[in-house]
């Protein structure tokens, strides 16, 4: 009984389908679809010219803030009050400050059968903005001078050791992995004539903080012990960590407060934020469109029960369920959008063949498809759903 029900109102439907209706609402169906997925994945592929090692992916960003500075004047300290202020905006998650030292600092090394020393300076920063930390980022205070000191700096100043020191005064070059091994001799004098003498290492590199770096026990211990009576200043740098890289809101704010931003951080940023302003648009549309070939897709089923109302309301009276009635319809639905589907996934991976190479080509590697396309899937279904709930609703309250 149930197979020739479902037959009878498959027949009904085939008498009146329309199938330039249905055809038109699979057409712009697959068109939102497609853009949709399309922008998702177009999206997720070109965050790799912006995420490299610091940003994550375009989720954060890491900006370095000073003050900006007068012709004879020295560096400006942040406020309590002006640090409050920056955290509470709407764009920024946290604010790090830099720790200065506030003793002398020299490193000497013995390298290649020379000895080579040179004054240097040192600062501290919370350890979770670091991009990275070397498994023996650590100093223990009762070490005191016997601890060996590990130091983190930019990757800047490798480059500049390898490109212009040691081009111009035949020194052997050096790689990242290579200048850890090498043992570092540091002297320290306070602000009183005393002095300390300890063991130091390269321990790590960072491309995100523009400083020679060490762990914040070191620094707190060295201050205390070698500038006893100074009092600290406040910070002169700032660490941020932003949500939302190249918001308009922080050039406006770095300018109102007359703040520096370190680097291209602000560039980066702003070529982030739009490439998330652009592809959100494009889902926006294609996400109209979706919507629009819903609508379609009502209208034609609706049209469809109306002209079968009679001969429905008649199985209705002979004894058949609404959910019989409703069958052949779910399954229309259900096929239509699997194909459509089907159809969207395979435009999407024809597109990502198309800007792949030329993603790759600046450096950028495409991410996976399964991520868009469990989210067409999710999408498919959720429209599916609301279909059929839709279609039953109208034979429940009609029939």
């Amino acid at each position: 009984m149930k197979s020739y029900t479902n037959t009878l109102v498959r027949r009904l439907m085939r008498h009146n389908v329309s199938t330039p209706q249905i055809a038109g609402y699979a057409l712009a169906s697959l068109v939102g679809l497609a853009i949709v997925l399309a922008a998702m994945q177009f999206y997720r592929d070109a965050s790799g010219l912006f995420a490299g090692g610091d940003s994550g992916i375009l989720r954060h960003d890491y900006l370095v803030l000073s003050k900006q500075v007068a012709i004879g004047s020295g560096a400006t300290a942040f406020t309590a009050d002006e640090i409050a202020d920056l955290e509470s905006q709407p764009w920024a998650e946290a604010a790090g400050a830099f720790t200065a030292s506030r003793f002398k600092a020299s490193l000497g090394v013995d390298f290649a059968g020379r000895g080579m020393s040179t004054e240097t300076f040192f600062e501290s920063i919370p350890d979770e903005f670091f991009d990275s930390l070397p498994s023996d980022w650590s100093f223990d205070p009762s070490e005191g001078e016997m601890a060996d000191v590990p130091i983190v700096v930019s990757r800047d100043y490798l480059a500049l050791y390898n490109f212009g020191f040691a081009a111009t005064r035949g020194l052997p070059t050096l790689r990242e992995g290579e200048i850890g091994m090498i043992p570092l001799r540091l002297y320290l004098r306070g602000s009183d004539g005393s002095t300390l003498r300890m063991r130091a290492h390269i321990a790590g590199f960072s491309s995100r903080i523009n400083t020679i770096a060490v762990p914040q026990q070191f620094m707190d211990w060295a201050n205390a012990r070698l500038a006893p009576g100074s009092a600290a200043a406040g910070p002169s740098r700032l660490v941020v960590k932003t949500n939302t890289p190249g918001d308009p809101a922080i050039a406006a704010y770095m300018r109102r407060h007359s703040l520096d931003i370190a680097g291209d951080k602000i560039d980066n940023g702003t070529a982030a934020y739009f490439l998330r302003v652009a592809t959100g648009a494009v889902a926006a549309i294609g996400a109209i469109i979706s919507a629009l070939a819903f609508f379609v897709l009502m209208l034609s089923i609706f049209l469809l029960l109306q002209k079968n109302r009679d001969k429905l309301h008649q199985l209705m009276l002979l004894g058949y369920s609404p959910s019989q009635a409703a069958r052949p319809y779910v399954m229309l639905i259900a096929a239509v959008n699997t194909a459509v589907l089907i159809a969207a996934i395979i435009a999407v991976a024809a597109a990502q063949l198309l800007w792949k190479p030329m993603l790759e080509a600046v450096g950028a590697p495409t991410a996976s498809l399964w991520p868009t396309v469990c989210a067409g899937v999710a999408l498919m279904a959720a429209v599916s759903a609301i279909n059929i709930a839709c279609v039953r609703r109208i034979i429940n309250k009609d029939f």
